[in-house]
């Protein structure tokens, strides 16, 4: 096998169970340790994941969030429920922010079932997805570029979205402790915080197995959002009960 095929081959093991282990994966591929090792340490510096002790993971981390190619593929079927529960806040005529990640990106192809709408984005897939529907007036966010989050960012998006008002900002964030919202990266933050002050109501898109992770930037408090969405039930609840935030569940 090729090195470009075994480096692909090791992706798609981890798209599929999350994390790998050195060893298991040196003697699927019929390859040294060695090998492997310079495998991960290129397929981390792409950003496509993260070496851990004995192997590696594409599970977000304090510092590290998969590349968006990789969480496109993953849980498609929690984030076409939160897409559906997210979609019942939106009516026709309404102006819609939409952020990036692979979940919101969903959420916008699924919007045109409510058009007219406007729709702002600084989402590089929901721009591609949404620039010829019919009845779709769509912003699009200038900035710099970021390919691992497939979406712009930057002064010039966060000047334009002072200039702007929505009806609703759809947040999406990759950890939740206790009652905060957290994400590793400084850019995107300030982006999603440019989008939550644009909108008259915000609501957080996140996966129920976020829960119970933090990152290196505070994101928001959960009480700012109007709503939040999520696709099961968190392990552990007991912060956000106590603090009195309701959580929407996304359900078949």
């Amino acid at each position: 096998m090729k090195r470009e095929e075994r480096r692909q081959a090791i992706m798609d093991l981890l798209v599929e169970a999350r994390a790998a282990d050195l060893d298991a994966l040196a003697e699927r591929f019929a390859v040294s340790r060695m090998t492997i090792h310079r495998d991960l340490d290129d397929l981390e510096q792409a950003g496509l994941l993260r070496k851990v002790r004995g192997g590696a993971t594409i599970e977000a981390g304090i510092q590290f969030e998969s590349d968006f190619r990789i969480r496109a593929l993953q849980d498609a079927e929690a984030k076409a429920r939160m897409a559906r529960a997210a979609l019942a806040l939106v009516e026709p005529g309404m102006t819609v922010l939409v952020n990036d990640g692979s979940m919101a990106a969903l959420l916008g192809a699924a919007l045109v079932e409510k058009r007219p709408l406007t729709i702002i984005t600084n989402n590089a897939a929901m721009i591609d997805g949404l620039r010829d529907a019919p009845g779709i007036t769509l912003i699009a966010l200038g900035g710099a570029f970021n390919a691992k989050f497939n979406a712009f960012f930057g002064m010039v998006a966060e000047h334009a979205l002072s200039r702007l008002r929505a009806d609703v900002a759809f947040i999406s964030a990759p950890a939740v402790a206790g009652v905060q919202a957290f994400h590793m990266d400084e850019a995107v933050v300030r982006a999603k915080r440019a989008m939550m002050a644009a909108a008259e109501r915000r609501v957080l898109l996140v996966n129920h197995a976020r829960f119970g992770r933090s990152s290196l930037h505070v994101l928001a408090d959960l009480a700012e959002f109007d709503a939040i969405i999520t696709d099961a039930d968190p392990a552990d609840r007991t912060d956000i009960d106590r603090a009195g935030i309701a959580l929407t569940i996304a359900r078949e």
